[in-house]
């Protein structure tokens, strides 16, 4: 229970810091790319680290070796496609969809509106199931 509503407050955090952030792109941009390079520059750091080991870990973070077997994770996991293409551009295609810099201010803006009802649902929902379980785990009790 404590979990689920830290990972709720966490959620509502992010989303209000989101729609703050899209008010100001270069701020979100900046901010973003930065945050992004740090958080890969640790993984590249970690990966230097086990590179330096002796045994395994040398074997899986050399050159050629890491990059077939992270090759493979990535296309095993669904992932190489979309990051390198990106979603936005697969499903834009797919539905032939106008591109982001295509589309009107009404269009984006109506975007807007329905993603945020959407989020409301689901934040409701989240919040009865929330009811749901607490009523049920009181219903047990008594």
């Amino acid at each position: 229970m404590l979990r689920s509503k830290i990972i709720h407050f966490l959620n509502r955090v992010e989303a209000h810091i989101r729609e703050q952030l899209s008010h100001e792109l270069v701020i979100y941009a900046l901010v973003s790319g930065v945050l992004v390079v740090l958080f890969w520059k640790g993984v590249w750091d970690v990966a230097e680290v086990l590179a330096l080991q002796n045994g395994v870990f040398a074997f899986l973070f050399s050159g050629w070796f890491l990059i077939v077997w992270t090759t493979v994770g990535l296309l095993l996991t669904g992932v190489f496609i979309s990051f390198f293409v990106g979603d936005r551009v697969i499903l834009s295609g797919l539905k032939h969809e106008k591109s982001i810099e295509e589309k009107t201010e009404a269009e984006l803006k109506a975007e807007d509106l329905a993603l945020k009802n959407t989020l409301e649902k689901i934040d409701r929902i989240a919040t009865d199931l929330d009811d749901i379980k607490h009523a049920i785990s009181l219903s047990k009790k008594g």
